[in-house]
C-alpha cells in the first residue's frame, strides 16, 4: 500500500512569510499547514488581502517562504534555485489568474502555443496541440482572434487552455472567475468539471472569495490569522 505522501500532490507544513511595508512587518502566513490529495479540487476561501494569492505564489514556486516547508508533487519547491522553479512549473504546474495574462500582440492559438514552445516543444507540435484544446473549450472558431477580441469568459476559457498544454499534474486557479459575470464565470467553472472528466489525476488548487463555489470542490479550506483550517 502506498503511503500518504505518495498519495498527495501537495503537502505544505508550518508555512510562514511576511512582508515589510512602511516600515512594518505584516504576517502573511504564521504556520499554514495542508496536504491535498492526487486529484481532488480544493477550494481555499478567505477575505481578499488574507495572504491567498500569496499563498498560491509560494506553491507555484514564484516565491520563496521565509521558513516551511512546500512539496509540489514530491519536490520540494521552496529549494529550488529561479531556473530550476521556472522549469518545474513548466514540466508540473498550470495557472490560471484572475486576470489572464494573455499577450495582446498573438492571437489565441499564439498565445496557448507558446507556453508549449518555451517548454521545448517544437512549433507543429505545439501549434497542433493548441488547437485541440482550444477546440475543447470551445474556442474553435475564434482561434486567429487576439485576447481584446474576446469576452472575458472567452479570454478565461483561452488562459486554461493555456495552462492545460504542457499536460501539468497540478492547476493553481487563483480567482479564475473574479472578473466575470455569473453567466460566464459558471461557464468557466462548467469547463473546470468537464477538465476534471478528461483528466482524473489532475490536482487543482483554487482560491477564492466566492462561496457559491465551493460545492463544486472535493474540499475547502479557510485561510485566515495566516493559517489553513478545513471546513466542512
Amino acid at each position: 500500500m502506498k503511503n500518504a505522501n505518495e498519495k498527495s500532490a501537495i503537502i505544505v507544513e508550518d508555512l510562514r512569510h511576511s512582508y515589510v511595508m512602511g516600515g512594518r512587518r505584516l504576517e502573511i502566513l504564521r504556520g499554514a499547514n495542508c496536504r491535498i490529495m492526487k486529484g481532488k479540487w480544493i477550494c481555499i476561501l478567505g477575505a481578499s488581502g488574507c495572504g491567498k494569492t500569496t499563498l498560491l505564489n509560494l506553491i507555484g514556486g514564484l516565491e520563496k517562504p521565509e521558513s516551511g516547508s512546500i512539496s509540489v508533487c514530491g519536490v520540494d519547491v521552496s529549494k529550488l534555485s529561479r531556473n530550476g522553479a521556472a522549469h518545474f512549473r513548466s514540466d508540473t504546474i498550470g495557472f490560471v489568474f484572475q486576470s489572464y495574462h494573455l499577450l495582446p500582440e498573438l492571437d489565441i492559438l499564439e498565445n496557448v502555443a507558446l507556453a508549449a514552445r518555451i517548454a521545448g516543444a517544437g512549433r507543429r507540435d505545439a501549434v497542433k496541440r493548441a488547437r485541440e484544446l482550444l477546440l475543447k473549450v470551445g474556442l474553435g472558431e475564434r482561434l486567429d482572434h487576439r485576447p481584446t477580441e474576446l469576452s472575458g469568459g472567452e479570454q478565461q476559457r483561452a488562459a486554461i487552455a493555456r495552462a492545460l498544454i504542457n499536460d501539468p499534474q497540478v492547476l493553481l486557479a487563483d480567482e479564475p472567475t473574479g472578473n466575470l459575470d455569473a453567466e460566464n464565470g459558471s461557464e468557466v467553472l462548467d469547463l473546470f468539471d468537464r477538465i476534471r472528466e478528461m483528466r482524473p489525476e489532475l490536482t487543482i488548487l483554487m482560491i477564492t472569495h466566492n462561496r457559491d463555489i465551493t460545492p463544486r470542490a472535493d474540499g475547502v479550506l479557510l485561510l485566515k490569522d495566516g493559517v489553513l483550517t478545513p471546513q466542512n
